[in-house]
């Protein structure tokens, strides 16, 4: 029976038309590099006989089953035959079967992300905010433990955050749990200009379901348990929405980092019963920060790809000279992107960066020999202070 949704969705496919005959020693020239586990195959000839089918048929004519090789990738030009008709050359890219796992089971992923009771509901209220810092979960990339390791740590990490809040407690009164996500929530496609495409099993719209799915269940996890939850979260460089030829061409705030966070907020808002009392938070139009008020302590969010290493309290005043900006009035502000913890203070300011959730960047450690050291950041704050500062590791 079709539907109003099919009706709506349906589209003018044409006919199928049988493929055209050829002769393969006529109409085509092939080439084919094989180095150890990869291989290239470039293929040329007319424009509709040259595709992936073309490449593998030449795979498996110098004795290579096709079936032991995966196509990661083409590059493809064209030009006007003699005929008048388009020829197109493509190198086309194998990778051997094996070395990275065809596709996750993303049902048993996201079963990782269980019901989480800590402790009876209690909606106490309190004059202190507690703060947990986290990001670069880069869900996607094979680096370290892969997906099911970074998922498993994120919510690990959220559960014991949970748990330090009712420790916490015996010594401050805490009526408000503010969760920053500080951006790289996904791998994405667009940071490297596509080259992480191999060593990014997962789809983007599995990324962004885990990532959303995460946030989901911090905020059921906090709901219960306090007056006042606020989640805010910030574009980074890996959750860019789109771009063209490597460079950014939408707006600096189109991102699936704070997407996934208002998909959030729209499934809150269907029961305000139990969600009332919880408050998201995203850059305006264009901006790539936002502040929110944690307990008299003025905390802005950055992913922190806005500045070089080392260099976070240069582009902190930079940004507070403007009085129209919110960082001039920033007590806190806590970032992501490098990948490790740094704490530090100017003043009465105090910057907070928590280490990466994956357990390490794969090109890092061939650079530099150090794999990561993940985790996420607690902290309790009052009145523009932050006494306590607590790295929670997975």
């Amino acid at each position: 029976m079709t539907t109003l949704k099919d009706e709506l969705l349906a589209k003018p496919v044409g006919p199928s038309v049988p493929a055209r005959t050829t002769d393969p020693d006529k109409d085509f020239t092939k080439q084919i590099e094989v180095t150890g586990d990869q291989a290239a195959v470039t293929v040329r000839g007319p424009a509709d006989g040259v595709d992936e089918d073309a490449a593998t048929a030449y795979l498996r004519a110098q004795g290579l089953d096709p079936t032991e090789w995966r196509a990661t990738g083409f590059r493809s030009s064209e030009w006007t035959m003699a005929n008048g008709d388009t020829g197109v050359s493509t190198r086309f890219t194998f990778a051997r079967q094996g070395l990275v796992e065809e596709t996750y089971a993303i049902d048993d992923l996201l079963a990782t992300i269980q019901a989480y009771e800590p402790g009876p509901p209690r909606r106490a209220g309190g004059d202190h905010s507690f703060v947990i810092a986290l990001g670069d979960m880069q869900f996607g990339k094979i680096d370290g433990d892969g997906v099911e390791g970074t998922l498993q740590r994120t919510v690990e990490c959220i559960n014991e955050a949970a748990e330090r809040l009712t420790w916490y407690r015996s010594r401050f009164d805490v009526g408000h749990v503010h969760v920053a996500w500080l951006g790289d929530h996904i791998e994405g496609f667009q940071s490297q200009g596509g080259a992480n495409v191999w060593r990014t099993p997962l789809t983007l719209t599995e990324q962004i379901r885990l990532d959303r799915r995460v946030k989901l269940h911090a905020m059921l996890t906090f709901a219960p348990l306090v007056e006042r939850l606020t989640m805010a979260a910030v574009p980074g460089n890996h959750g860019e929405a789109v771009r063209i030829n490597g460079k950014g061409v939408t707006r600096y705030d189109d991102s699936h980092d704070t997407e996934s966070l208002i998909a959030v907020k729209d499934a809150a808002d269907l029961n305000p019963g139990l969600f009332g009392h919880v408050e998201f938070f995203v850059p305006d139009t264009d901006e790539l920060t936002v502040v929110v008020d944690c307990s008299g302590t003025v905390a802005a969010h950055a992913h922190g790809h806005q500045w070089r290493p080392g260099k976070h309290f240069e582009w902190w005043k930079g940004q507070a000279f403007n009085r129209e900006s919110a960082m001039h009035q920033a007590d806190l502000l806590l970032a992501g992107h490098l990948h490790h913890e740094h704490v530090d203070t100017d003043g009465h300011r105090t910057f907070l960066q928590p280490p990466a959730m994956e357990s390490e960047s794969t090109w890092w450690r061939h650079a530099k020999g150090t794999t990561g050291a993940p985790g996420l950041i607690v902290a309790v704050t009052k009145d523009g202070r932050v006494p306590v500062k607590e790295v929670v590791h997975g």
